[in-house]
């Protein structure tokens, strides 16, 4: 049986890929800083196919406490989905946006993102048989930035590096490392989106949206594939938001 990580699992893309994972025949771990959701989705599991690990991804000790519940539960980690992500400071100006907010999200959407994948890496590089996968969720805004997204949007591209470097240093040990970009899959974090958001252009428009249930579908498939071949880049999104052509 194949061993999932799943960050942000207790809600939206996270609990829509955990889900999928399950029902794909996969143990999944569901990490999370609130015990209550995941909780929820380990429910909407079949019985036996999730591990609650209540996890804070921007503390070192807490990724590296989830491993080792991941290990002693399963024995090994076939996959990272590294999902956890925050868009605050969204909507604010680069003039107003505190550095605070600015260090929040660097530390949630790049430095977790980094510890997770450290994590995932030492173990499927110990373990035996060697390798694993680490699937990165890099977003749309991973391309072209939303207005007033400077924290996210750079966190994203970030994210791009990131996943090339686990790519390239995975290779010598069977770890493959891919990234799908996401655009307006229906989350509550998407939800505004249906009632209108700011365009390049200046004006607010509605935008459609998509099934999380296809990005889980997407997720699974790049998580099936053998080690010897891998999803480097996808891009899932509702067909006609504005994306291409975005501005």
């Amino acid at each position: 049986m194949s061993i999932a990580v799943v960050t942000g699992a207790g809600s939206g893309i996270g609990r829509s890929v955990a889900r999928a994972l399950a029902e794909a025949g996969w143990s999944v771990a569901l990490a999370g800083r609130r015990k209550a959701p995941l909780e929820e989705t380990a429910a909407a599991l079949p019985p036996g196919r999730g591990l609650v690990v209540p996890t804070d991804v921007t503390s070192s000790e807490q990724v590296t406490a989830l491993f080792e519940a991941v290990r002693a539960r399963f024995g090994r980690v076939d996959l990272l989905f590294n999902n956890a992500g925050t868009f605050a400071g969204g909507g604010t100006p680069v003039e107003d946006l505190d550095p605070a907010v600015w260090r929040a999200v660097v530390d949630v959407n790049l430095t977790g993102a980094f510890l997770c994948a450290q994590a995932a890496f030492r173990t499927m590089k110990e373990q035996s048989p060697q390798g694993g996968r680490i699937i990165n969720n890099g977003s749309i805004s991973a391309h072209v930035p939303r207005p007033h997204s400077i924290g996210y949007t750079a966190t994203k591209h970030a994210l791009t590096g990131l996943t090339k470097s686990l790519s390239l240093d995975g290779r010598p040990y069977r770890i493959a490392c891919g990234q799908i970009d996401i655009g307006n899959a229906a989350t509550d974090m998407t939800a505004r989106m249906a009632a209108g958001v700011l365009q390049a252009n200046g004006e607010t428009a509605a935008e459609p949206l998509m099934d999380a249930a296809d990005v889980a579908a997407t997720v699974v498939h790049m998580a099936r594939l053998p080690l010897e071949a891998n999803v480097q880049f996808a891009t899932v999104m509702a067909t006609t938001m504005p994306y291409i052509g975005r501005g």
